[in-house]
């Protein structure tokens, strides 16, 4: 039985090993596709809104080019260059640290006076926003920069890169690695110290649109009329547009994105924030690096470990807590990585590859259990009732194959006057099929409806026995109900023959049976060769069971039951001892019983002084005790009469 275990082990283990390498090879492959890492980015998202950093205080300013403003001025966009020269003197009178431009200037102005004065007020404190577009043609792929006229860039003002690139869902995630970038050159500019990002770093945004200081351009132009003293005191400026009435996604709008918070948010942030936000990033260090393939493979393996080790013994409803604290850890770790360690490993791959493996494993362990449950219900279903098989196919724990010691109760039944029977009925071989088969098959059915278990069929004898190959209690009071049901059903089919032979105008066979029933130990299992198998039980109360069956005849009663079944069955039944045997094969002294339906128990009493009178060797030949039992006791009439004729023998 162990060294059983351990091989079907081994062979889970090697199909689960199989199993954890399938999953982790397809889950990787299928990780390195484009449309996998939009879903990674996505997972990225909601993660990165989760206690996400409070804006920074020193942050950039919004100067917004917005719906007030162009209401306030009177003018549509693009305004003349003269008002952005008229705003960068206002900022710096304001205290401004520096200013930047989210505007590209690459055409001359209509005016020429408008890029004189604009030229006039800048200087290295100034940035102005460059671009740089990918054209693809069918000959080749060009990288155009677009930068603003050289006139501005003679005073000193900086060109900062504004483009940004889109991840292939539209949602901008990336910190631009130019070296020249926006953001990089205002913080060139304004002396700060800033973190080079790694080329596959992802912004961390700080709420939605608005979500930084934002103030109107017409405000910013006058800034002592309309904004509290301070408001750009050693600041960075961004200007740029914000338009509020084009901010949603399905509005559009000019230059505003998508960003990780739109997920709930559901609106757009103007370009100048976005700029701001990676300014942050940069400078606070609080850009998240999106992990290597290397590092997300791994991240894959180690959850197909995990899942191997959960699911490495067998499977159940308790998988489900397992896999929900499993799942619930890889995400806890990826977002713990990313808030600690500003590593983003995507739990999306590692969460599949875990439930891959589970839901895989538990696939095969459901399939192998209805396999199990069909070779037991193949196995037990000629010898067992459908209740008991259902029990056993459920829990096949309850079965031990291989042979074990167990207390049983075993029956066996046998055709009185068979070979006479077989005789008579020679020359129809068919007739006597049909009329063995009419028998065994109500005698077996009274064994299976008392939870028995039928070991053999011998010729017109059964055997069945009761406590194995699951556990009964009552295995002895089951085993006697059983072989009160036969008898029953034998005299409802004598009933049938005797009609029917009425009808044929022959004469009826009238069949009996001779049952003996014994309790004791055994050893219990598949019993035979290799190729073949039995169910089945072996021991000396089997043989007791057998010899009972024979010796009925000798007491003229059709059930004979063994000492130990008489006392566990006689709480519910009348049972009456009737001799003490030698039987063949056995050197000791087996006291037979049977039970006496209808019997009171003043009748047994005085059946049992009978018999204490008959070991004393204390009765007549002609005692009117026999008498007296015989009317008293109808059912063992038959076995007194057979004790007269003992007596007068001896």
């Amino acid at each position: 039985m162990k060294a059983s275990r351990q091989l079907r082990l081994s062979s889970r283990r090697a199909k689960l090993a199989a199993l954890a390498a399938l999953v982790a090879a397809l889950v990787s492959l299928v990780s390195l596709t484009g449309s996998w890492s939009l879903v990674d980015l996505r997972a990225y998202d909601y993660l990165s809104i989760l206690g996400r950093p409070n804006l920074p205080e020193d942050g950039p300013v919004i100067v917004a080019i917005d719906e007030p403003s162009m209401a306030e001025i009177g003018s549509q966009w693009p305004w003349p260059r003269a008002l952005h020269a008229r705003l960068i003197q206002s900022l710096r009178a304001a205290g401004a640290r520096a200013v930047a431009l989210d505007v590209i200037f690459a055409e001359p102005a209509a005016a020429p006076e408008n890029d004189r004065a604009l030229a006039e007020v800048l200087g290295p404190d100034v940035v102005l926003a460059g671009d740089e577009t990918l054209i693809r043609t069918p000959q080749a792929e060009q990288f155009v920069r677009t930068e603003p006229l050289p006139v501005f860039l003679e005073r000193g003002a900086k060109v900062g890169v504004a483009s940004v690139t889109l991840s292939g869902d539209g949602i901008l995630r990336q910190i631009p690695s130019y070296s020249d970038g926006f953001a990089t050159t205002i913080a060139s500019v304004a002396g700060a110290d800033l973190a080079r990002p790694p080329g596959r770093a992802l912004m961390q945004t700080f709420g939605p649109a608005r979500t930084y200081p934002t103030v109107s351009y017409y405000q910013a132009l006058d800034p002592e009329a309309f904004l509290p003293e301070g408001t750009f005191r050693d600041r960075i400026v961004i200007v740029g547009l914000s338009l509020q009435n084009a901010p949603s996604i399905a509005g559009g709008g000019i230059d505003a994105f998508a960003t990780s918070d739109t997920v709930f948010s559901r609106g757009r942030v103007a370009g100048a924030e976005i700029h701001a936000t990676i300014y942050d990033n940069l400078v606070h260090r609080l850009f998240v690096e999106q992990a290597g393939v290397t590092v997300a493979i791994a991240a894959i393996i180690l959850a197909t470990l995990a899942a191997s080790l959960a699911v490495l013994r067998s499977t159940s409803w308790k998988t489900l807590g397992y896999g929900a604290l499993a799942l619930a850890s890889i995400f806890l770790a990826s977002y713990a990585l990313m808030r600690l360690g500003h590593v983003f490993v995507s739990p999306l791959a590692p969460a599949l590859a875990f439930v891959g493996v589970a839901v895989g494993q538990a696939g095969l362990d459901y399939a192998e259990e209805r396999r199990r449950r069909r070779e037991i219900t193949r196995a037990f279903s000629q010898y067992l009732s459908p209740a008991l098989v259902e029990r056993l196919a459920s829990d096949p724990s309850q079965l031990k194959l291989g042979g074990e010691r167990r207390t049983l109760t075993v029956l066996f039944c046998d055709v009185r006057g068979f070979t006479t029977i077989s005789e008579d009925m020679k020359d129809d071989p068919e007739g006597l099929t049909t009329l063995i088969n009419r028998l065994l098959t109500p005698l077996s059915e009274a064994v299976l409806n008392r939870r028995g278990t039928i070991d053999k069929y011998i010729g017109d004898c059964l055997m069945a026995f009761w406590n194995a190959p699951l556990d009964d209690p009552d295995h002895a009071v089951h085993a006697v109900q059983a072989a009160r049901d036969m008898l029953a059903a034998l005299a409802k089919l004598n009933a049938e023959l005797e009609a029917e032979a009425k009808a044929a105008g022959r004469p009826p066979k009238t069949l009996r049976i001779g049952i003996g029933i014994n309790t004791g130990e055994c050893v219990v299992g598949n019993m035979g060769s290799a190729r073949r198998f039995d169910y089945s039980a072996l021991g000396d109360a089997v043989n007791l069971a057998s010899r009972l069956e024979g010796a009925s005849k000798n007491y003229g009663v059709p059930l004979l039951l063994g000492e130990r079944t008489a006392a566990l069955a006689a709480s519910e039944f009348p049972v009456a001892e009737l001799d003490r045997i030698t039987v063949k094969g056995r050197s000791a002294v087996s006291p037979v019983f049977t039970v006496v339906e209808g019997a009171s128990e003043a009748e047994l009493a005085r059946h049992r002084t009978y018999l204490a009178r008959k070991y004393d060797g204390d009765l007549p030949a002609d005692n009117d005790l026999l008498d007296e039992l015989k009317s008293a006791l109808p059912p063992l009439r038959r076995y007194y009469e057979r004790e007269r004729e003992k007596f007068r023998a001896g």
